[in-house]
């Protein structure tokens, strides 16, 4: 048996208005919004009341500039429906799975100009390598921070470019030193090395004999050549 209690009225207004409190600042919290254009649709989950507008419109635009271009370019049957995700507790910069990226809010505020983060990771939403895939991560991530540097709407804003060669750099370093690589091999070996080799592992045809397949050379053979001569122009 339950026993009803009485509240005096001030307390009952005051309750009443924290509740309200509360409900509007969970509010603010988590703002959801919708765009779609170009053929995209763009979820926007924000989780961060004080994250910048401003900022927020940079990432919606850099969407719309470049995924549309990376889908052109690497693969026209990647996903119609992306989700945006600004996260309070996350503490790396971003990650992306499904067709969802999540941003440390933490990161993004800190670092504003670095909007290209997004076209790194939308670049994970084309390559659609599948969680079985059995190419290196090195790779893909290359190949993510390749597109990067071909596609990024301001790199230079951010400070970011692709690291000079150093002897002490292996091709599985990942990142930008691989994309380096590939941009080098796109240079001075095989134009379109980049899309053939995205498609292989995609349609997961690729394997470690792709690389003397596509250029005439093994993959060591192919760095011990850059290594020789890595300029890759401005």
């Amino acid at each position: 048996m339950y026993l009803a209690t009485i509240y005096p009225m001030k307390k009952v207004f005051l309750l009443s208005a924290l509740l309200t409190l509360c409900f509007a600042a969970n509010s603010n919290a988590q703002q959801t919004e919708v765009f779609d254009k170009k053929g995209y649709k763009l979820t926007f989950e924000n989780q961060d009341a004080n994250f910048s507008p401003e900022l927020k419109n940079k990432l919606v635009e850099t969407f719309y500039t470049v995924y549309p271009k990376l889908a052109k370019a690497y693969n026209k049957k990647t996903l119609k429906n992306v989700t945006f995700v600004i996260d309070t507790a996350y503490n790396g910069v971003a990650a992306t799975d499904n067709g969802r990226v999540v941003f440390s809010s933490k990161y993004m505020t800190k670092h504003p100009h670095d909007i290209d983060v997004v076209t790194h990771e939308v670049m994970h939403i084309v390559q659609d390598y599948g969680s079985n895939n059995s190419g290196p991560g090195w790779l893909t991530e290359g190949i993510a921070d390749y597109a990067r540097y071909k596609f990024g709407v301001d790199n230079d804003g951010a400070k970011w470019g692709l690291p000079a060669f150093k002897a002490t750099q292996s091709y599985e370093n990942s990142y930008r030193i691989t994309a380096r690589f590939l941009v080098w091999i796109e240079k001075d070996v095989k134009p379109g090395l980049v899309k053939d080799l995205d498609a292989q592992l995609r349609n997961h045809t690729f394997t470690d004999d792709s690389w003397k397949q596509e250029t005439g050379k093994t993959l060591d053979e192919l760095w011990t050549a850059y290594a020789v001569n890595p300029v890759i122009g401005a």
